[in-house]
């Protein structure tokens, strides 16, 4: 088996708690693609907000996005594979979350959608480095058009652990509900996750999945590493996660992705 893909999840993977790519890091991606390796971004983000950091790591590959929802090249622009939020299912979803007072948002043609500007939602765009857009009629336009993600978001964690129970029970035979952070409640259609997404990429590339490898650290990011030859945990992953890897790595502030790299990429390429 030689790795000729990998997909990395960004926030707390590739990231370090700084939301920077190490200069370590950094120089290991170069060393892998020159060796002949594919390597894409496999993140919760919206694409705009994955894209700059594709920029920065000079990738023209298809970055897998929205959990999977959407895959789309940095620079083509060339859609690869999109499934949105089943229309019947918006409005029950929305209206769970606003009856609880919970911070929601939805994306649409790769713009964030408010309906209000709450602090949440603040953090969230900053994190992104997105500007939404607060749209107060908002709920009325979602019983006519189907997202591409919607996202709860609260920092009562008990509490949005029950809803997330309560939504799973009651939708996990239409939609497709993650985490990607604690507090951040994300609902995709049923064929939008990572595992999928980076089917459809591996085979964009004729790569076999046995010579595909993934590396996350959350919920978001089992299903890439049950599908892909060789799952990778950074170190700061939950138990949870860490259990569905073939290899844990160190942590995302120690350079976790490079290390990995260097031990099941760079060693099954002969110099």
């Amino acid at each position: 088996m030689t790795i000729r893909l990998v997909a990395m999840d960004l926030d707390d993977t590739l990231l370090d708690s700084r939301l920077r790519i190490s200069d370590q890091t950094t120089r290991m991606l170069q060393r892998v693609v020159d060796r002949g390796v594919k390597i894409t971004l496999a993140t919760g983000r919206m694409f705009r907000s994955a894209q700059r950091y594709a920029v920065q790591l000079g990738m023209d590959v298809p970055l897998i996005t929205y959990q999977g929802a959407l895959v789309k090249n940095a620079v083509s622009g060339e859609v690869l594979y999109h499934r949105t939020v089943p229309g019947d299912m918006v409005t029950p979803v929305i209206d769970t979350a606003r009856e609880a007072g919970y911070h929601y948002q939805v994306y649409f043609n790769d713009i964030l959608y408010m309906e209000s500007l709450t602090p949440e939602g603040q953090a969230y765009a900053e994190l992104a480095g997105v500007t939404p857009v607060v749209d107060k009629e908002l709920p009325a336009r979602l019983t006519n058009e189907e997202p591409t993600k919607i996202i709860i978001i609260s920092h009562n964690l008990p509490n949005l652990q029950q809803m997330e129970t309560q939504l799973q029970h009651r939708f996990s035979e239409q939609l497709y509900i993650t985490r990607s952070k604690p507090h951040y409640l994300e609902f995709m259609n049923r064929e939008a996750t990572k595992g999928r997404a980076l089917q459809a990429v591996s085979e964009y590339f004729a790569i076999d999945r046995q010579d595909v490898m993934a590396i996350g650290d959350s919920y978001n990011d089992i299903e890439m590493l049950k599908w892909a030859g060789v799952g990778v945990a950074v170190g700061n992953a939950p138990p949870e996660v860490k259990k569905y890897a073939d290899y844990v790595t160190t942590s995302n502030d120690e350079d976790g992705v490079a290390a990995a790299l260097q031990h099941l990429v760079m060693k099954d390429i002969a110099d």
